[in-house]
């Protein structure tokens, strides 16, 4: 069986005031294309389908029609499940009349398990999608005041699967949660604080497969069978360094056998692009760029609408940072913040100038320092 994996569209997301419509539709294209090429038999969307509980009206258009494609057109069955982002209980509504056209969307947890049964050459495969759950939301359905963490929900969900599963048959499970060890990022809400979000990979160990979602990056979760596949695309700068895709998982009769990343091309990257404004200017005029952008300047002078000039090339900046203010921000140590009113203005400054540029404080510098200190002296009338 060839199972396709992926999560965290986030469809409707907005990036520093940028709708992404335009950037999801191309990726959903290329995926399309993908399954008309070389359909699996399962294509699994792990949560945070959208961006918010209540998505735009052009997002919910953007998944319609694309279901509608690949489940009525080209006849594949797909496997939803409601994550952190998204309005769990609507994702519920008319899921019992699309399941007899191979569309299976869950969108909260329930005390009875959703069982999906689906055939390959070697026999029947059972897919379990828990979607996104809390410990509250846990304790409600149970009801059991020990459930504390998500651990101990999904802990106790993990259990009800195992009641009914048939003995010996292949299983997937499906869900959007924290996995202890993952690699975060900041496009992601947090869970929770401290531990208390986390579940342990452990409680896998008994499936043949394991489609994660929630993290963004492509990445195992304690074992090759157990995955995140990443976000369709960058939605922080935090993600530049990604390589976003999906996962193509193989299984045999025995179980799972391997996966394969498949890279998707953006329509444009997000990138972070470091350097001096005249030359990123120049590069700019040889080599222009719709890329998402953050700029970062590494000038230490003042620069005139840096902004306005560099978008004539680079018309898609998000984000434009100054290094030197950066250094600036950066909190002291404590042995710099102690007896501060015992030094003088002079080493003050010398201090404040090294930290922000890196650099000390030449002869010459310092004397033109003093001089201004001087004459504000004098005409304050002393000290």
């Amino acid at each position: 069986m060839r199972i396709l994996h992926t999560a965290d569209w986030h469809l409707g997301r907005i990036f520093n005031k940028r709708y992404l419509t335009e950037d999801q539709r191309h990726i959903l294209n290329q995926l399309e294309s993908y399954l008309e090429k070389t359909p699996p038999d399962v294509l699994i969307i792990a949560g945070d389908i959208y961006d918010r509980s209540i998505p735009p009206e052009e997002a919910v258009n953007l998944l319609d029609n694309f279901l509608s494609r690949v489940v009525l057109q080209l006849k594949i069955p797909t496997i939803l499940v409601g994550g952190n982002h998204d309005g769990q209980e609507r994702m519920n509504f008319g899921s019992r009349l699309m399941q007899d056209a191979g569309l299976y969307v869950v969108g909260s947890i329930s005390l009875q398990p959703v069982q999906i049964c689906i055939d390959d050459n070697d026999g029947p495969v059972y897919f379990y999608p828990i979607p996104y759950a809390t410990p509250i939301g846990c304790r409600e359905i149970f009801p059991d005041d020990e459930i504390k963490t998500h651990h101990d929900g999904m802990e106790r969900l993990i259990e009800t699967i195992h009641q009914i599963h048939p003995v010996k048959e292949r299983k997937v499970l499906i869900t959007h949660a924290f996995v202890a060890g993952g690699e975060s990022s900041d496009s992601e809400r947090m869970l929770g604080v401290g531990g208390a979000t986390d579940v342990s990979s452990s409680l896998f160990k008994e499936f043949d497969y394991v489609a994660l979602g929630h993290l963004h990056r492509p990445q195992r979760a304690g074992a090759d069978n157990i995955r995140y596949s990443g976000s369709l695309l960058k939605y922080s700068f935090s993600e530049a360094e990604h390589q976003k895709g999906m996962t193509l998982v193989t299984l045999d009769a025995d179980g799972f056998v391997d996966y394969q990343l498949i890279n998707f091309t953006p329509l444009r990257d997000v990138r972070k692009i470091e350097g001096n404004f005249l030359d990123l200017l120049e590069s700019g005029k040889i080599h222009p760029s719709e890329d998402y952008l953050q700029i970062i300047l590494l000038d230490k002078g003042a620069i005139l609408d840096p902004l306005s000039r560099l978008r004539e090339f680079y018309p898609n900046i998000l984000e434009v940072r100054r290094k030197i203010l950066d250094a600036a921000t950066m909190p002291q140590a404590p042995s710099q913040q102690s007896d501060f009113k015992a030094r003088s203005l002079e080493d003050l400054f010398a201090d404040f100038y090294s930290q922000v540029t890196d650099e000390d404080l030449t002869g010459e510098q310092a004397q033109v320092f003093a001089k201004v200190v001087n004459t504000d002296k004098s005409n304050l009338g002393g000290n």
